[in-house]
């Protein structure tokens, strides 16, 4: 038999228009593959904000990610397109797609194309993991060394990250959210009342004790000059230990944490709840000082406890014989208090001690910006070097959009929740005419007043600072901007030649 000849097939004719009928009439609809449109036409403005501040573009040239292949993707289309991805708050590699027909946002980041969420994730694996880690560290400290010039609290804590697949690391550990699913624990190290980054450590979801998390916080300490250092280390009662201590102690570091309730410090509680000479520790907590040994400590410690009377209807509980016993407290008879003890070096009086550790919950905050706002909670892969890399770029560019945030409308904190749609989304159409690039915004936002007074101020701000660089060759452009920004969250006069205004701290 002969070979079948195949009959030509007849080509599937373009759909130019539709006719749609919907609730508010009939709509012709076509599809326009030509133009070049974004989502995020304000993207333009932080673009100036990363030009200015130097920032991104020395991100890209320290990478160490080396193609030896001729056809692979630049090292700028990689990066440009990972941190588009991180600032569009996606969570997974393949939400990289919804990018791809964006023709407007390459072009603003200096970027020939985006790549797919593939290249990307074989250009990750690419970079070496001991020269990505401190690739990554170092970027992410320089986003915030120039706020370390005046009194600030390094705030330690950590937070788990639910896995659901077979990832390297991926240990059964203490998960609050879902106990007995595995996970990866997030070890960070915070810049307190600002809430940027200073670093983040990935582990295995069963070293979640502060003993795997002392060797960053240690290493933190070590890289910060004398100048840098941090007036106070604070952290929650998984910190207060003696190793722990004995590493602040060794590098003259202050510090505050809280005691976990061991018998030594349930007897001074006893001791203590008998006198009458309590002071007030604010917002209803009443405080004294004292010491403590505990057991294998190699000396006694200055200690703070705090007492707050619970308040409302109480209800007492007791197990008998297998049936849960019931008891209502009467609080004209009986007083129910919570209580806390905090081990301290530094000399400042019971109600400031008290409002510092308070100021610590908002440490909880930044995490759950990063978990449930940006891709902390994503980004994963087989391996655990990548899921390290994605960690720590997305708190790069977290540190980038908050400092940029903040010079829009430096009178407030906002999230990403609200500053997103505030100052990243808009329509924008690109057009060329001339060898000139006309980009026209569409806002979308009902608040537009705000949106353009917090341009307004990104605009002044850049201005200033670039003008000034002109004339202050001995500074950085970034460290002038770090000290612009603080002065306007401060309303204090702006200093350029590099004395920087006080945060807000001790």
């Amino acid at each position: 038999m002969g070979e079948r000849t195949k009959r030509p097939q007849k080509p599937i004719p373009a759909i130019q228009s539709m006719i749609v009928d919907t609730m508010g009439g009939r709509v012709q609809v076509s599809w326009d593959k030509e133009s070049a449109a974004t989502p995020f036409g304000q993207l333009v403005f932080f673009a100036e904000f990363q030009k200015v501040s130097g920032l991104f573009d020395a991100w890209v040239e320290d990478c160490p990610l080396i193609y030896n292949s001729p056809n692979a993707p630049k090292k700028r289309d990689v990066l440009g397109t990972w941190d588009l991805s991180i600032l569009a708050g996606h969570r997974r590699y393949a939400h990289v797609t919804a990018l791809r027909s964006d023709g407007v946002s390459p072009q603003i980041l200096g970027m020939s194309k985006i790549v797919s969420e593939d290249a990307l994730r074989r250009a990750l694996g690419k970079i070496p993991e001991a020269e990505g880690t401190e690739w990554m560290r170092k970027h992410l400290f320089k986003s915030v060394a120039a706020a370390c010039h005046t009194p600030w609290i390094l705030d330690i804590d950590t937070t788990i990250k639910t896995l659901f697949g077979h990832q390297q690391g991926a240990e059964v550990g203490c998960n609050p959210h879902k106990p007995g699913r595995p996970s990866h624990a997030y070890h960070a190290y915070w810049v307190g009342n600002l809430r940027l980054l200073l670093d983040v450590e990935v582990t295995a979801g069963n070293t979640t004790a502060s003993n795997h998390a002392q060797p960053g916080l240690n290493r933190v300490l070590d890289t910060l000059s004398a100048e840098q250092r941090p007036y106070l280390v604070r952290g929650d009662c998984g910190f207060g230990n003696d190793a722990v201590i004995r590493e602040m102690e060794a590098r003259q570091q202050s510090y505050l944490f809280k005691l976990r309730q061991s018998p030594r410090v349930k007897r001074l509680l006893q001791r203590e709840f008998t006198r009458r000479d309590w002071v007030n520790a604010g917002q209803g907590w009443e405080g004294r000082e004292d010491t403590i040994q505990l057991a294998g400590w190699q000396q006694s410690r200055r200690v703070v406890i705090l007492r707050r009377l619970l308040k409302g209807h109480l209800i007492a509980t007791q197990e008998h014989q297998g049936q849960l016993e019931f008891a209502f407290v009467d609080r004209r008879q009986t007083k129910v208090y919570e209580y806390a003890v905090l081990v301290t070096d530094i000399q400042e009086g019971i109600l400031s001690i008290a409002q510092l550790y308070r100021d610590r919950a908002d440490a909880e905050n930044g995490f759950d910006e990063l978990k449930n706002q940006w891709g902390w909670g994503g980004y994963t892969t087989r391996d655990l070097a990548r899921c390290r890399l994605s960690a720590r770029a997305v708190g790069l560019v977290y540190n980038w959009w908050s400092w940029y945030s903040r010079l829009a409308f430096p009178e407030s904190r906002r999230e990403a929740i609200t500053s997103r749609p505030l100052l990243l989304s808009a329509i924008g159409r690109s057009t060329k005419h001339a060898g000139q690039t006309h980009l026209f915004l569409t806002p979308m936002h009902a608040a537009q007043k705000k949106v353009e007074r917090g341009i307004e101020n990104i605009r002044r701000g850049l201005r200033i600072v670039r003008e000034t660089a002109e004339q202050f060759l001995e500074h950085q452009p970034w460290d002038l901007l770090v000290s612009y920004i603080v002065a306007q969250i401060t309303r204090s006069p702006w200093s350029p030649p590099g004395t920087f205004p006080a945060l807000a701290g001790p």
